[in-house]
């Protein structure tokens, strides 16, 4: 992993949740400009701050740098979702998910 992972990924994760750079920057405190740097790779931001951001996104550390994850504020809404489920359905939605990634 390099650098520009960590622009590109906050780039990727603010697109889908459709926010512009401005609102995100004044959302998480920050001068009109911030996300934009970043995402222009002209600026990274601190540990403490891509734990806000991350915040901001719903995810964790984990879920920002795991690379095999495409949707991670979707997988951890799905798994939110999942919590209050008994073991039926949930064994209902793990043969469902078997049975999409047999199709790929």
């Amino acid at each position: 992993m390099n650098f520009d992972y960590i622009s590109e990924r906050i780039a990727r994760l603010r697109m889908k949740k459709d926010v512009s750079q401005r609102e995100m920057s004044l959302e998480l405190g920050q001068s009109i400009g911030y996300i934009n740097r970043i995402e222009n790779k002209k600026a990274l931001p601190s540990i403490p701050m891509l734990h806000y951001i991350c915040e901001y996104f719903g995810i964790t550390l984990k879920d920002f740098f795991d690379e095999e994850i495409e949707y991670p504020v979707l997988l951890n809404e799905l798994i939110e979702e999942e919590k209050d489920l008994d073991e039926q359905n949930i064994l209902t939605l793990l043969s469902l998910a078997k049975q999409l990634n047999a199709r790929k």
